[in-house]
């Protein structure tokens, strides 16, 4: 097949879940189909690397400049402040591009392709009106689930009523655009039953997340003691919620029983407040971009999730599964992973019952080499990139057999 693949960034560095399962979806199906990739680029951050290696997941590159603004920073609240106006969420509307929306036409009017893949919802504001081409929606979430949670955790009234806004908006908008689709695949079962049942679509497949098993796999160094780690993108909101829950609700209940309990936290852009919280915590490490997860991973007697806000899955559990590490994720942390609680993980939502988790773990060395050894098997056994690539291709098709057939 020939596929137009639609994005909104450069997949390198490759260092969050959404480009993870991107990345490794593309790289296997360019083995046996033809990738044009269009997405949007920031001329200033993106590096030149990130252009000469996207070989490794297309066969073809149009990149359309487009610089968003800063988080935080006085144009990013004007914008918002712009934005209550708007019907579209903000999350939506700032990817806009007349420029992008003008080579997706062009690509489409030049050459032949078999379907037309949107990656993430946010590609879609650029999408024609029209487009005679078998289109899939790969949602890595449910948008509106995240603005919910949002919405439900704030504290302060006016986040809450900005959520609020933010949430209604995007329920609306994500409705619309999933009825407009051939096909929409999820990230699970559970996110494939809630977008039938809220949006009154059919045609939803659910494809697991995958995890790379060469890559992640255990090192030979033994975990320190009392060491917990939590890795992620530090400046997606739901990532920086869990971090902060963990030390105000949870870290200090574990400290009452483990004095010399220690969390390091990894991933790109951390926040002002999560700079703070390691500087006046010595409980807590934050190291910022890494160019390698594992060593972080694998010096680590246990992985945390405590994450509370959300939607789709966790590539990030899988990775530490993979490394055969014991997990302690919320509910809501694990969602969507074909996991067993006390099997392959361990599910705890209340701070006391996750801080109790996460002890229980740390002094009971038979029962964190029992859930790490399972967890590698079961990821080994059932969750590599190239089955579920492959999964993803077998949609495509079908749908490209559906329009032919019409």
């Amino acid at each position: 097949m020939k596929i137009l693949w639609l994005k909104t960034e450069l997949l390198h560095p490759v260092d969050k879940g959404g480009k993870i399962r991107t990345y490794q979806m593309l790289k296997h199906l360019r083995r046996q189909h033809f990738i044009t990739y269009v997405t949007l680029c920031d001329p200033v951050s993106d590096s030149p690397e990130a252009f000469d290696l996207a070989g490794e997941y297309c066969h073809r590159l149009a990149a359309i400049p487009h610089a968003a603004k800063p988080k935080f920073s006085p144009a990013f609240y004007y914008e918002l402040g712009l934005n209550l106006g708007s019907p579209l969420p903000y999350a939506i509307q700032k990817y806009r591009s007349e420029l992008m929306r003008q080579v997706v036409e062009e690509e489409l009017n030049r050459h032949h392709f078999d379907v037309v893949v949107c990656d993430f919802l946010t590609p879609s504001i650029n999408m024609p009106e029209s487009i005679q081409v078998p289109t899939v929606l790969f949602q890595h979430n449910v948008e509106a689930v995240i603005w919910a949670r949002h919405y439900q955790n704030a504290n302060n009234k006016i986040k809450k009523a900005f959520f609020f806004n933010q949430w209604r908006k995007m329920r609306g908008y994500e409705k619309q655009v999933c009825q407009q689709f051939d096909a929409v695949v999820a990230v699970s079962d559970v996110d494939r039953d809630l977008m039938r049942k809220e949006f009154g679509i059919e045609r939803v497949f659910d494809i697991p997340t995958g995890v790379d098993t060469d890559y992640f796999n255990p090192l030979d160094a033994k975990p320190q003691a009392n060491e917990l780690v939590f890795t992620g993108s530090m400046d997606w909101m739901p990532n920086e919620d869990a971090i902060i829950y963990f030390v105000n609700d949870i870290l200090p209940q574990i400290s009452a029983q483990i004095p010399d309990v220690h969390l390091t936290v990894v991933g790109r852009n951390p926040t002002k407040r999560l700079k703070t919280i390691a500087e006046t915590n010595s409980q807590v490490t934050v190291t910022g971009r890494v160019d390698d997860v594992r060593p972080y991973i694998n010096n680590a007697a246990a992985y945390v999730v405590p994450i509370r806000v959300g939607g789709g899955t966790r590539l990030k559990i899988y990775e530490a599964m993979a490394m055969a590490k014991p997990v302690i994720s919320t509910t809501i942390g694990a969602e969507g992973l074909a996991v067993r609680n006390r099997e392959e993980i361990i599910i705890a939502d209340e701070p006391q019952k996750f801080a109790e988790s996460v002890v229980t773990v740390l002094k009971d060395a038979a029962l964190a080499e029992r859930l790490g050894t399972q967890a590698r098997n079961i990821v080994c056994e059932r969750f590599g990139w190239q089955r579920v690539a492959a999964a993803f291709g077998q949609v495509c098709e079908g749908v490209q057999k559906r329009s032919l057939a019409a």
